[in-house]
Order: structure tokens, then C-alpha cells, then sequence
């Protein structure tokens, strides 16, 4: 298959082709971490463990199990196994508090839990113990499985009786709205990866994935390229610069999907034009990308940018640049994110009546995609459609902050800051940042004699309750937030009080 020809894959038995896919590799290298091989075989021992404990703990196949996901190989194994085995997987986010995970584990209710030894805290144990599920711990060194609770009998009775849909449930990054817990099907999983990998074939022999998307969010599909294509992969806990250029020099990686804070942090880093020069393009998302950022990167390592825009409740892309459209429109339509993908329909609509407005007209963007069903869904992005077909974003119409690639409302922010007894009311707004795109900043206002908090105390506040992403990277305390005539927070104002801050080091 040519890499321009971007094709949607049939539905076919996804988790069947997944573990024929696992079961290829044997003795020979699948996954480095932290730069040591493991082989097919050892991906598959760790599988056989995890899946062997829910057997013997009488999870039922339909029960849906929670994981608590690490960018780490067992929790890489436990992925795909589950995905493999047919089981309905519940994605919780690892970069939060352990009360914030502990409340995931109860809301969820799954019939087993899996984490990494050091998320099973007092707070996660004493959820999973109060839910009755099953807790499995992973530990990395050596990889290793274990049962730490046993599940209750209801548990198991409830797990019996469950119909739950097989495949990821993700929480989404916000694009579409509130986030909130998406299911990815099995069926539509296969669509996932032909948009993560562009349609392209491979063999074992080719350069390995890299692979380092959190795997709490539709970045765990970056995980499913490399079965799928039949190649190896270089799994990163973390994105870091020296371990992303070690693997792109290494390997000879010709492409690896980005977003704007890493491009920025490369050209921060002044990594040299000949340590990517194995690179033939860069497919990217996760974030609008800025003409100049654009310009400066393509300038310096001359390797394209193949920027995309999807979401999760999209199960993956909805558009993208393929390297014949660069080569035909890359300079006449920089701010672009691309066409639609084969199987998407994109439309544009006016936010009062909902009808489809004229090419070139600015409104909000739906999408449907065929693989998920008839039905249209509405996003809070602004858009347009060019004559050509081409789609340009010109921001959001719910105000969201855009923190290296993930979705911040700021009303969930201000809601989290009013839980402090001596708030009487916040502001959160988003700031520009060099390397991120945008971070959230926070102005709050006390109650009449309340002791002021400090600045950790109210960033601890709003890290209880969310992912730390949505943490701000500074809050202001005023006597009074700054309002216009109608009593409405001023939001340049308050963006003001962030530019106007003494300088920490």
C-alpha cells in the first residue's frame, strides 16, 4: 500500500488478529525499554500471567477491568493481552492523585483493577477493597505480575451477568466538550490504527515504532501500530529529547507522530540536522500548529510536518495532511490540518441553526465517521472548509486551554478551586507558553476574613481533584477579582495579572 493512499481497514475480528499478530514475533526482539530488549515470548509470558490471575480470580471474559496506565512494558503487555483476549478495558489516568484514582476505581466499579505497584497506595487499596474488585499489581523490575485482593463473590457474581463493550474506554481530551469516558470498540480499533499509521504496510526488518503517547488517552492506539504492522517498537515511559533522538539515530526511524511542545523542545535543544536525517516526515496533532513553529522546523531539518485533527469520540484522526497533498498545497495552505480521512465526513455548521454553511464560512465543526455509526458529532472547535476540501481551525468556542496537546476546561479548573473553604470565587484562564502552547493560570478571590492559603495549598486542592495537567502554573490571590459593569470577571485582566508577576527562579 502506497503512504499516500490512506484506506480504512474492513472490520474484521480485531482482538483475533491482534493475537495472531503477538503470537508472530517468538524468541525475536518486540518491545525495548529502557533500552533492553524483550522478545515476543516475554511480551506473551507477561500477557499469560496478567490474564491467567483474572482467569483463576473468576473475572469473567465480559467484565470490564480497570488499568491504570504507565508507559512501562508490563503495563504495554497488559494492554494489548486484554485487547487481544476480547475484554472491555477501562483507561484511568496514572498522572493524578491517588485520591483522584481511588474515586475512578469506585465510580468505575470494574471487576479487577490493574496498577503498577507503586499506584496501590492506603487511598487505591482501601477503593478496590470498598468495590470488591480484584486488584492486580505490576512491577517492572523484573516485569512480574500479582494478585494483592482477592474479588468478592458479588463482584464475581456482577462480572458473570455484565455485558460490557469490548475494547478501550478512554477518557477524551476534552476537543468535543467536558471530557468524558469514550468507548472504542473493538470494530472501530482497526479504523484507529489505520489513521495512526497512515495506511502503510510494514516487516519485521523496518525501522521500530516509537512509541510514547500516554497510554491514559487514544495515545495507547500508538501502542496497537506496531503488532499491526509487524515491526518492533521502542517503548519511552516519557518523551524526552535524549531518549527521542537515542532511538531516532539508533533506528534509523523514518517517522514518529509529534505535537507542537515537542517540536518546540527539539528546536529549544538545537538537536543537529544530521541526527534526524533518517526522518522522511512527521505526522502530528494533539494541538493547533502555528505557521512559524511550522516554518521554523521544516526550515532547519527540512522534514515535513503531516499535521492531523481528530479526537477520541472520533476514534483517531478526522483529517490530516498525506506527504502528496505536503507536496502539492504544504506552502499555499500552511494553516491547514488536512482533508478528511476516507470513511470521515466533515461538515461545518452555524452554532444557532445547525445548517451547513457555505465553503469558506467560519462555524463549528461536526464529523461522522462511518465505522462508529450514522449519527453527527458536534465539536466546540471553530472551522472552515476550503473549495479544495482542506479544513482550517480558527480556535474553540468553549474557551478550552490547549496544554501541550491536552484539553483544559476552565470552568473544571475554577470548579476544583472553589472547593477550598477560603475561595469565594476563581478565575482560570489560559497563558501563552513557549514550550507547552498554553498553560492555565488562576486568579481567586477570598471570603471576608478567611485565612489566606497559600500557593500549594490551592494547587494541591486542584491536583486532588484532577490530572495534573490541569493543575495552573500560578495562582494569584486578590482581595477582589477584577469585573467590567456587569459584575463578569474581565479575562484580559486577569491574563494581565499573569504577565505582570514577579519572575521566580
Amino acid at each position: 500500500m502506497k503512504s499516500d493512499d490512506i484506506a480504512t481497514t474492513p472490520a474484521v475480528d480485531f482482538a483475533a488478529e491482534l493475537a495472531d499478530h503477538l503470537a508472530g514475533y517468538g524468541p525475536r526482539p518486540f518491545i525495548e525499554y529502557e533500552r533492553r530488549w524483550y522478545s515476543g515470548d516475554d511480551v506473551l509470558a507477561q500477557i499469560d500471567t496478567v490474564t491467567g490471575i483474572l482467569t483463576d480470580a473468576g473475572i469473567a471474559p465480559q467484565a470490564s477491568v480497570g488499568l491504570v496506565a504507565r508507559n512501562r512494558l508490563p503495563h504495554a503487555a497488559a494492554t494489548l493481552g486484554l485487547i487481544a483476549a476480547g475484554r472491555p478495558i477501562a483507561m484511568i489516568y496514572s498522572y493524578q492523585s491517588a485520591q483522584s484514582i481511588a474515586r475512578d476505581i469506585e465510580t468505575l466499579a470494574p471487576a479487577a483493577v490493574i496498577a503498577d505497584r507503586e499506584d496501590w497506595t492506603d487511598s487505591t487499596l482501601d477503593a478496590a477493597r470498598r468495590t470488591g474488585c480484584a486488584a492486580i499489581s505490576l512491577s517492572v523490575h523484573p516485569p512480574s505480575a500479582e494478585l494483592l485482593l482477592e474479588p468478592t463473590p458479588e463482584r464475581v457474581q456482577i462480572a458473570r451477568t455484565s455485558q460490557d463493550a469490548a475494547g478501550l474506554h478512554i477518557l477524551s481530551s476534552g476537543t468535543t466538550g467536558p471530557p468524558k469516558r469514550s468507548p472504542l470498540r473493538t470494530d472501530v480499533l482497526s479504523h484507529t490504527v489505520t489513521t495512526m499509521t497512515m495506511g502503510l504496510s510494514g516487516c519485521y526488518d523496518d525501522p521500530p515504532e516509537l512509541v510514547y503517547w500516554p497510554f491514559g488517552s487514544v495515545g495507547v492506539c500508538q501502542l496497537l501500530a506496531a503488532p499491526f504492522l509487524d515491526k518492533r517498537m521502542v517503548l519511552l515511559e516519557k518523551f524526552t529529547v535524549e531518549d527521542w533522538v537515542r532511538a531516532v539515530k539508533t533506528y534509523r526511524i523514518r517517522r514518529a507522530g509529534v505535537q507542537p511542545a515537542l517540536l518546540r523542545m527539539l528546536l529549544e535543544a538545537d538537536v543537529p540536522k544530521e541526527d534526524l536525517a533518517s526522518i522522511e516526515y512527521l505526522p502530528g496533532g494533539s494541538g493547533p500548529l502555528e505557521p512559524e513553529l511550522r516554518t521554523a522546523f521544516e526550515e532547519k531539518y527540512d522534514i515535513p510536518l503531516l499535521w492531523a485533527y481528530g479526537a477520541t469520540e472520533f476514534a483517531g484522526s478526522v483529517c490530516a495532511w498525506t506527504p502528496d497533498d505536503h507536496r502539492r498545497f504544504g506552502v499555499e495552505k500552511p494553516r491547514s490540518v488536512g482533508r478528511p480521512l476516507p470513511g470521515v465526513h466533515v461538515r461545518i455548521v452555524d452554532a444557532d441553526t445547525g445548517r451547513e454553511v457555505a465553503a469558506g464560512k467560519q462555524g463549528l465543526l461536526e464529523g461522522k465517521v462511518d465505522v462508529i455509526g450514522p449519527d453527527w458529532i458536534r465539536t466546540t472547535d471553530l472551522a472552515s472548509v476550503d473549495t479544495d476540501g482542506f479544513v482550517y481551525l480558527h480556535g474553540r468556542g468553549d474557551g478550552a486551554i490547549n496544554r501541550g496537546g491536552f484539553k483544559i476546561l476552565p470552568e473544571v479548573v475554577r470548579s476544583a478551586l472553589m472547593l477550598h473553604p477560603a475561595v469565594l470565587d476563581a478565575s482560570v484562564v489560559g497563558v501563552d507558553d513557549a514550550r507547552l502552547g498554553q498553560v492555565p493560570f488562576a486568579a481567586v478571590e477570598l471570603r471576608r476574613g478567611a485565612t489566606t492559603p497559600s500557593e500549594e495549598e490551592l494547587k494541591s486542592v486542584v491536583r486532588e481533584q484532577l490530572p495534573s495537567h490541569h493543575v495552573p502554573v500560578s495562582i494569584r490571590v486578590l482581595p477582589a477579582l477584577p469585573r467590567n459593569a456587569a459584575w463578569k470577571v474581565t479575562i484580559a485582566e486577569v491574563t494581565a495579572l499573569y504577565r505582570s508577576r514577579p519572575a521566580t527562579r
